[in-house]
This record gives structure tokens, C-alpha cells and sequence, in this order.
């Protein structure tokens, strides 16, 4: 897509920051490239409004008035703070989002799998959400890791190499069927 492309309202992913410990400027840059929707807790929130990045929504229950005036608070209320930021975004009609992370923990993304398209940035691996019959191309030797034993697993392309992990045989696609209606997997960034 060139630069004179009109990107429209949604139609990129939004971009959840959680954290960003373990997570370049580099990459932070390229999922900003697009202008996302950006919502961020109170101390990302801090960082990014140093770098002069523009956020639209923080997840707080109070809103700090030293931030840029423009952003508005998405309240917390009896939820976690994952949890209201993505009943948000799907409320919205947001189709995806990426998500960077400081900790993973599955059970915060399993409610939401089937309602939004999730990719996870977490301690240097790519989380996301699969459904049966995925495949996809990769080089030789790359790593895949299951982060759930789904029913009926059969792989193709793919060598075990022990009850989570998998590298790929050969240049080329490989394919995951199994019977659940998504699994979560990873890959090394």
C-alpha cells in the first residue's frame, strides 16, 4: 500500500500496549506505522506522551490531566484491565487488534478468541489465535508451539519435536486440523 492510500477508521488492527519491557522501539514503530487506535494503560501512557505518541484511549477509572488532552478514558469498572479493552474494541466493530505484552496469561484472551482477531506480542514470541485447517508458509527449521493440546491434532509440514513444539521440514506451508474451534499458538519474532 503506498502513502497516498487513505487508511480507514478500523480497518487496521488496534493497538492494545500492556507493557513494553521486553519489546523494541522498532517494532512498537511498526505497528504504529498505520496511525491504529492505540489504548494503553496509566504508565504506558506516561512513556508513549514522552515520545510525543498519540493515544486515544487509557484504561483508568481517573484520567491524569498532565497527558494530552485529546485522550480519553476507558473505565475499568469490575473488569480487568484486558478484559475492557477488548469488550471495547469488539463492542466497536473492531475486526483485530495487536496486543503488547509484559505477561500472558491465556486465560485472559480465551473469552475473546472467536470475537476478535488477537495477536499477542509477548516475550519475544508472536501469539495468535488459529483455527482448523490453518496453514501457513514458513522456511525450514522455524519453530511452532502450541500453547493448547487441542482434540484430533494432526499437523502437516511440521516435525515434533516434543508435546508443544513443532519446526517446520522444508520451505513451504504447513497445516494444523484438529477438532477445537481455535487453539492459540506461537512463533518466535
Amino acid at each position: 500500500m503506498s502513502s497516498h492510500h487513505i487508511v480507514r477508521e478500523k480497518q487496521e488492527p488496534a493497538l492494545l500496549v500492556l507493557g513494553l519491557d521486553n519489546f523494541t522501539d522498532e517494532l512498537l514503530g511498526q505497528l504504529l506505522e498505520w496511525s491504529p487506535t492505540l489504548i494503553v494503560t496509566p504508565l504506558i501512557a506516561e512513556k508513549l506522551n514522552s515520545y510525543g505518541i498519540k493515544i486515544d484511549w487509557v484504561i483508568t477509572d481517573e484520567i491524569d490531566e498532565s497527558l494530552q488532552s485529546d485522550i480519553k478514558s476507558l473505565p475499568l469498572g469490575d473488569r480487568t484491565i484486558i478484559a475492557s479493552a477488548l469488550s471495547y474494541l469488539i463492542a466497536q466493530g473492531y475486526p483485530a487488534v495487536n496486543i503488547v505484552a509484559d505477561e500472558f496469561d491465556l486465560n485472559d484472551y480465551l473469552p475473546f478468541a472467536d470475537k476478535i482477531n488477537l495477536v499477542i506480542f509477548y516475550d519475544q514470541q508472536k501469539i495468535y489465535a488459529v483455527n482448523p485447517g490453518f496453514s501457513k508458509w514458513k522456511p525450514s527449521g522455524e519453530g511452532i508451539k502450541l500453547l493448547q493440546h487441542p482434540a484430533n491434532f494432526k499437523t502437516s509440514g511440521l516435525q515434533k519435536i516434543n508435546d508443544s513444539s513443532f519446526k517446520t521440514l522444508a520451505d513451504g506451508f504447513f497445516e494444523l486440523h484438529f477438532d477445537n474451534s481455535c487453539i492459540f499458538i506461537a512463533e518466535a519474532l
